[in-house]
C-alpha cells in the first residue's frame, strides 16, 4: 500500500444527547443544518464540518466529552449565539470569546446533556 491509499474523506464523532429533541433543536438554533435524522440519529453540519448526534447519554461520558470547531471567525460566531439567546433558552453556559496563549482565539459553551464544545479561530 503506497500513501495515496490512504485518503480520506471526513471524521465525525458521536455526541450523546439526553434529550435527543432538545438536542436537535439546540444545534439547529446555533447554526448546524439538520441534514438527516431518525429515532436514533441525526447528522449536523455547518459549511465542511459535521457530527452525528446519537440517541445516547450516559452522564459520566457527556460530561466528560468535548468537541472543537474551527471557524474562520469566532466572534461572529459568538455574536450570533448572543443573538439566539442560547444560554436563556437552553439554560446552558456560554463563555466570552478569549486570546488563548495557544494562537487561538475561541469561546466556549456547555451543551444541553453536558458536552463542552470549544469555538476557535487561529491568531
Amino acid at each position: 500500500m503506497n500513501s495515496s491509499d490512504l485518503t480520506s474523506v471526513e471524521i465525525k464523532a458521536f455526541v450523546p444527547a439526553r434529550d435527543f429533541a432538545l438536542s436537535k433543536e439546540f444545534y439547529q438554533a446555533i447554526g448546524f443544518r439538520l441534514a438527516y435524522s431518525d429515532d436514533d440519529l441525526a447528522y449536523l453540519l455547518v459549511d465542511n464540518s459535521s457530527f452525528l448526534l446519537q440517541n445516547f447519554y450516559v452522564k459520566e461520558h457527556a460530561e466528560n466529552f468535548q468537541m472543537h470547531l474551527l471557524v474562520n471567525n469566532v466572534d461572529d460566531w459568538y455574536q450570533h449565539i448572543q443573538a439566539q439567546n442560547i444560554a436563556e433558552r437552553y439554560g446552558v453556559t456560554v463563555g466570552a470569546p478569549e486570546n488563548q496563549p495557544w494562537a487561538m482565539r475561541d469561546f466556549v459553551f456547555v451543551d444541553p446533556s453536558g458536552v463542552l464544545w470549544r469555538i476557535a479561530q487561529n491568531i
